[in-house]
């Protein structure tokens, strides 16, 4: 088992520092996310994907960043509010970070060495997508233009 994930903690979009390890068990998907990219109704589909596996042992893991053409560029409050209030989401937000460069957040820099994409290590665009086992392996990566609906196929093979 290679539990490196659960080593890391970010803030929470309430505020408090969240543990990974607090996920174990867990089957986690990991998203970069922005409230004004045209990605940005993927938070839909989402949400449905948690709603449908939550009680199966699936977490998702929402991470603002505005690090692509500034489309993150609110404080907490106004992405919480965005995210609630536009999209219903009810899955675990964090504060924003940067997912790419110097000053990434660990986790990513972590996922990124993991599951390389196309570009190599670094994330292309907003709701690039980790997949984490509950062993805390991270076992897949899908592009930002993969739908949600997409990774409901795959997780229907693993969930169940």
């Amino acid at each position: 088992m290679n539990d490196q994930f659960y080593q890391y903690s970010a803030k929470s979009l309430k505020g408090p520092e969240i543990q990974m390890d607090s996920y174990k068990g867990k089957t986690i998907l990991v998203v970069n996310t922005a409230s004004k990219c045209g990605l940005t109704p993927q938070y839909e589909g989402l949400e449905k994907l948690y709603q449908k596996y939550k009680d199966k042992g699936l977490v998702i893991l929402g991470f603002p960043c505005n690090q692509f053409a500034n489309q993150e560029s609110g404080d907490d409050k106004s992405i919480s509010e965005g995210c609630i209030i536009n999209y219903g989401v009810s899955f675990p937000m964090f504060s924003k970070i940067d997912v790419n460069g110097e000053d990434a957040h660990p986790i990513f820099k972590y996922l990124k060495s993991e599951l390389k994409g196309i570009l190599g290590s670094s994330i292309k665009w907003n709701f690039t997508k980790f997949l984490i086992d509950t062993e805390g392996n991270p076992v897949k990566r899908f592009a930002p233009v993969t739908k949600p609906e997409k990774i409901d196929k795959y997780l229907a093979t693993i969930m169940n």
